[in-house]
């Protein structure tokens, strides 16, 4: 009973990191943009929200140095994307291995670095029940902030004005511009939310998950986030659950390795990555699917001005 408390609330906390940086990497593709700079992103917040707690002690500030270094990171990949027109995927890659190298830079004097202790928190009453409290109500509040931003942002996608012009700029950037919306601004503004997402996902990694600072402490989950959002179709919904499915997977080679299962460990390590591998697998053998559900102009450069 207690081993299994234990894996739904890691696997609650490994699958936040993972639902942040999709719903983010959402926002971006539903309107028209693709961002493959999630990994550089979250490592550059890893290292800012890190250090911030180091100097602070406070969380809270470490969350917001992150989410500024991400979306200070993504502004720089849309001025090159949509003012100069370049291209979506090299640009999104040279920022993800800028990322990798920026971030190990700076975060050369904080490897040996100790963040201040910080209180557990939990919800009173709750947590003493048998099997749920341990697994459900133990968790940080970002946990449960994730899963009511998932459901304000279909909310806001699909029953607000400004959801709908958002989606039309993702769909037919063109027409959009002819009604008379700035395409190009709107634009901007989803890719910094997303970085800004990106990178509360990434100071979420080094200040809660794993609190400390290890060179490269992302380990791909930028690319799953990437993937994820293709997996749950464009909905904001099925990312949290598959958020939570991949967080389920990463915690059940740590799970097998405790529990002596006679199987190498670097093949439990490649557990997530192959699930990834194996779902995107299964999903595109159905591509009318995949068209229906993805923005039309995903990818493509918008060439009228504005």
């Amino acid at each position: 009973m207690e081993s299994w408390a234990l894996l739904i609330g890691s696997t609650l906390s490994a699958g936040t990191v993972l639902a942040i940086a999709a719903l983010g990497l959402l926002i971006n593709e539903k309107a028209g943009i693709v961002n493959l700079g999630a990994e550089g992103m979250m490592l550059c917040a890893a290292i800012a929200g890190f250090a911030t707690v180091v100097h602070t002690g406070n969380p809270w500030l470490g969350f917001a140095a992150g989410m500024l270094a991400g979306a200070l990171l993504a502004a720089v990949f849309g001025w090159l994307v949509i003012w100069l027109g370049t291209n979506q995927y090299a640009t999104g890659l040279a920022l993800s291995l800028f990322g990798v190298g920026f971030s190990a830079f700076a975060g050369i004097h904080y490897v040996q670095a100790r963040m201040p202790e910080i209180p557990k928190f939990t919800l009173p009453w709750l947590r003493d029940l048998p099997l749920v409290g341990p697994a459900l109500f133990r968790q940080h509040p970002l946990v449960y902030l994730t899963v009511a931003f998932a459901g304000v942002l279909v909310w806001f996608l699909y029953r607000t004005r400004a959801g709908l012009i958002l989606r039309s700029v993702g769909e037919s950037p063109e027409s959009a511009h002819a009604l008379g919306y700035p395409v190009r601004r709107i634009r901007l503004a989803a890719v910094m939310a997303g970085g800004a997402l990106c990178g509360l996902a990434g100071a979420y990694i080094s200040t809660v998950y794993t609190p400390l600072w290890v060179e490269n402490m992302v380990a791909g989950r930028g690319w799953i986030a990437l993937a994820l959002t293709t997996f749950a179709t464009w909905r904001p919904g099925r990312v949290l659950l598959g958020a939570y499915l991949f967080g389920g997977v990463t915690m059940l080679q740590f799970q097998l390795q405790v529990s002596g299962v006679q199987v190498p460990s670097q093949w439990l390590s490649m557990l997530p990555y192959l699930a990834t591998i194996v779902v995107l697998a299964l999903i595109s053998r159905n591509p009318a699917w995949i068209r229906v559900n993805m923005p039309a102009s995903l990818g493509k450069p918008f060439h009228v001005s504005s």
